[in-house]
């Protein structure tokens, strides 16, 4: 172990990641253009009063639609940058993604990973991301020319595969909420704690359950927990969904 810090990576992405929940911004487009042929019909048969609400919520709906893709498509990644070069990496260390995807955050670590080492985590269900399937992460892990560190395996986030202290570092977007029950919500974030080694970190982005994690984490004895939001660039669809990240340290 050195105290050098990996070069952030500058290439522009290679790989394909689809769209994060994709039927929430096709509800959100069919819904838009519905009310904006309704308001348009009741505009020239009742009159702009009439027909405004449908215009306006129309309208509003179109934009959630845009806003949402726009996070899904850029914004993420933006924020997971930030989120990444904040952990400082030193290019050897061995990181684990729940809730992997596609690989858009697990392949950014990976990039700066030389001579270090990703584990990606997933059930691959097509409803948390469109294309979600093992051979699309391995072939974006391809594409973005880190394919020798990544590792893919299929598995519960609650009962993962691994020893205990085996990570350096563990991250997380926008994955453990998919869990629905509390209890095994609780029961991912206790086992990010028991494969994360002494001294490791803890990134965890969500839109929902944040709260939970945080306390879920001082519970366990976890250090330094932090819960923040993180702006515009991770507002699915309105500021009235944010993103918010919880980070945490564990003690060595």
């Amino acid at each position: 172990m050195t105290d050098r810090i990996a070069p952030r990576p500058t290439a522009r992405r290679q790989g394909t990641y689809g769209v994060d929940a994709p039927y929430i911004p096709a509800l959100y487009g069919a819904m838009g253009i519905g009310l904006l042929a309704w308001g348009i019909v009741w505009l020239t048969g009742h009159g702009l009063t009439s027909a405004l609400g449908a215009l306006v919520f129309g309208c509003l709906m179109l934009v959630s639609a845009g806003l949402y893709l726009y996070v899904t498509r850029r914004g993420k990644f933006v924020v997971w940058e930030g989120l990444l070069d904040g952990l400082a990496l030193r290019g050897d260390e061995h990181v684990l993604d729940l809730g992997c995807g596609r690989g858009a955050v697990l392949l950014a670590a990976a990039r700066r990973l030389p001579e270090g080492r990703v584990h990606g985590v997933d059930l691959w269900r097509g409803q948390d991301q469109s294309g979600n399937d093992p051979a699309v992460t391995r072939s974006n892990a391809q594409a973005e020319g880190v394919a020798d560190r990544v590792e893919l395996h299929t598995a519960d986030m609650t009962q993962l595969p691994f020893q205990d202290g085996e990570f350096d570092v563990i991250i997380s977007s926008l994955a453990i909420h998919n869990i629905p029950d509390a209890a095994g919500r609780t029961s991912a974030i206790e086992e990010a704690v028991r494969v994360l080694r002494p001294g490791g970190r803890l990134v965890v982005a969500d839109i929902r359950h944040t709260r939970q994690y945080g306390a879920d984490l001082q519970r366990l004895g976890m250090r330094d927990i932090t819960r923040r939001g993180v702006g515009a660039r991770m507002w699915w669809s309105g500021p009235w969904m944010p993103t918010t990240v919880v980070s945490a340290v564990k003690p060595s």
